[in-house]
């Protein structure tokens, strides 16, 4: 039509536009375009199958809305076998649909939300597995504690293992001294991090509310089962995750030395997407008030005594310590992803903290010396998975079995597990591993002669005469004299 108001020429144009004349003229004598002329089907292409049945289905519909299609096709099958097959599903489905859209029930109305700048900062964990981050070549499960201000999208970020009190307090704490300021409401979901149950209704708890209060934020949570009202971090969540695997893809590596250096680098990424919305983040950071509070301990302290058998329980989990410290009383700081056990205010161990309950991280190193003094405790130690470090380590305990008897095995394991804790538990793997590719049928005195390093000799050299008569000639006469 654009060529043919140039020159008039059907024939032309239609060559042109890539059509034939018959529908160049066909267009020109209607005055209207393709698009246009396209008429809507207002018929089936087939007859409904459930034409018949429909009263009934509808029924029921009325009766109980909530019935879904995918059950009321398994009974019209059940009632009707001759008349039905399982291909019909979806054509049930659309019908149903439709009676929802029409004559259903009303629905839930979820209402834009007008943020006000510097009111209040919303915070939620999201799992980070799903980036496939791996630490030194090992897979990094973990969550992202993930604070952001509404109205202006600003977000941070921090590694954590769980929603626990310690992570929301770190994740929090971090993302306020980034900004320097403190907004006047601090909003949650009904995570036990913030809140518990009490008779049947959520309330803060203590921890959590003392944490509002040295910030002085007035807490605020969303209704049970009503996450849309944490929409902004719920959206943000997905898009955070999406912007670093994008920068993963440029960084073409998903491993990391350390999880404090991933954590660095994510965010980095936050600060990255943080300078896009700076005039918004402006106007948030003029509306709230300066932080002018100094930084919470991020971790709480408990007093355990350690027991006989050189364990402390600790938050529903077993953790072996130094055996010299048995029977005496230690304070333990719990942070979110370890412990520090102290005793007489000297540290004495830091160990990775384990999440969820009855779990054990027993060290071979701190058992070890009694252990080999009583190799017949070992059959039957309740933690005795813990005391092979590596494969390597298993596969040699699996091989002693099978040349010695079991006792003999046990010493003789034992025997080389103290030789690990001697020495260094990786140049004993290596010689396992070496020892155990050639076939050899293994001994602790044979994997101490391949880890113990060679002895060089020292020659016996003679110490040289010095003639200190030589620096006489550097200076003059006079100064000899003098």
């Amino acid at each position: 039509m654009e060529e043919l108001s140039k020159h008039g020429k059907v024939g032309l144009a239609a060559a042109r536009a890539g059509v034939d004349p018959k529908t160049a003229r066909k267009y020109r004598d209607s005055g209207k375009l393709p698009s246009e002329l396209k008429q809507g089907r207002a018929w089936r292409t087939r007859e409904d199958p459930f034409d018949a049945d429909w009263p009934a289905i509808a029924g029921r519909l009325e009766e109980a809305p909530e019935l879904e299609a995918k059950t009321l096709f398994e009974v019209m099958l059940e009632e009707h076998p001759e008349r039905y097959e399982p291909g019909q599903l979806r054509t049930l489905q659309r019908r149903v649909r439709e009676w929802r859209a029409q004559r259903g029930p009303e629905k839930v109305v979820f209402f834009a939300q007008l943020h006000r700048a510097g009111e209040a900062m919303q915070t939620d964990f999201t799992w980070g597995t799903e980036l496939g981050v791996t630490i030194r070549g090992e897979a990094f499960p973990h969550l992202l504690c993930h604070p952001v201000l509404p109205y202006s999208n600003w977000e941070w970020v921090t590694v954590c293992q769980s929603e626990s009190m310690a992570a929301i307090k770190r994740g929090v704490q971090a993302a306020l001294f980034q900004l320097g300021r403190v907004p006047k409401y601090h909003q949650t979901d009904n995570s036990t991090s913030a809140t518990h149950n009490l008779g049947g209704k959520r309330v803060f708890n203590d921890d959590y509310l003392a944490l509002m209060r040295h910030f002085a934020m007035d807490p605020r949570t969303i209704g049970v089962g009503e996450s849309e009202q944490n929409g902004d971090v719920e959206a943000l969540n997905g898009a955070f995750k999406r912007r670093v695997k994008q920068y993963l893809l440029i960084r073409r590596s998903r491993d990391f030395d350390s999880a404090a250096i991933y954590e660095a680098w994510i965010q980095e990424i936050a600060m990255k997407a943080n300078r896009l919305r700076f005039t918004r983040v402006t106007e948030e950071l003029a509306a709230m008030r300066p932080l002018s509070v100094d930084r919470l301990a991020e971790y709480t302290e408990e007093d355990v005594l350690v027991t006989a058998w050189s364990t402390i329980r600790v938050s529903q989990n077993t953790y072996s310590v130094p055996s010299r410290l048995i029977r005496e009383n230690v304070r333990v700081r719990k942070y979110e992803d370890r412990l520090e056990v102290y005793h007489a205010g000297q540290l004495q161990l830091t160990v990775e903290r384990l999440h969820g309950r009855n779990g054990h991280r027993i060290n071979y190193r701190h058992i070890i010396w009694s252990l080999v003094r009583k190799p017949g405790a070992f059959a039957l130690y309740r933690y005795r998975e813990d005391l092979f470090p590596t494969l390597a380590f298993r596969r040699t305990y699996d091989s002693l079995q099978e040349s010695l008897a079991g006792r003999k095995a046990d010493i003789e394991y034992l025997r080389i597990l103290h030789l690990a804790a001697s020495t260094m538990e990786a140049d004993v793997e290596t010689a396992l591993e070496r020892l155990l590719a050639e076939g050899a049928v293994i001994s602790a005195d044979q994997v101490k002669a391949v880890v113990s390093p060679v002895k060089f000799e020292v020659p016996d050299l003679a110490a040289p005469e010095v003639d200190l008569a030589g620096y006489d000639t550097l200076i003059t006469g006079d100064e000899v004299a003098s």
